[in-house]
């Protein structure tokens, strides 16, 4: 796909971007190298490549699901300015 600075410059006014002419060249360069690097990756024969999940063959460490911390919801309700019903009270901050 061949961009062009005009293709640049709309995508930038799409965008909201100002953006000058050595800027749009810049980005031109650019877009066109990563517009290649996308070509040459979609030449590339992947059938009978079966995707993969991650990157590297990963076996997660699994933990068992048990309560390592005891209830301590009076404790710091005790310290709190003010509590209702079990529930923390804050002022209010949006009228």
């Amino acid at each position: 796909m061949a961009l062009t600075l005009d293709d640049v410059r709309r995508v930038a006014h799409l965008a909201r971007i100002a953006v000058d002419d050595a800027e749009a060249g810049a980005a031109l360069g650019q877009l066109t190298r990563v517009f290649g690097l996308i070509e040459q990756m979609q030449a590339v024969d992947v059938s009978g490549i079966e995707p993969m999940a991650h990157a590297q063959d990963l076996v997660l460490r699994l933990r068992p699901d048990v309560v390592t911390e005891g209830d301590q919801r009076e404790r710091f309700q005790a310290i709190a300015p003010e509590v209702d019903a079990g529930l923390y009270l804050v002022p209010k901050v949006i009228e």
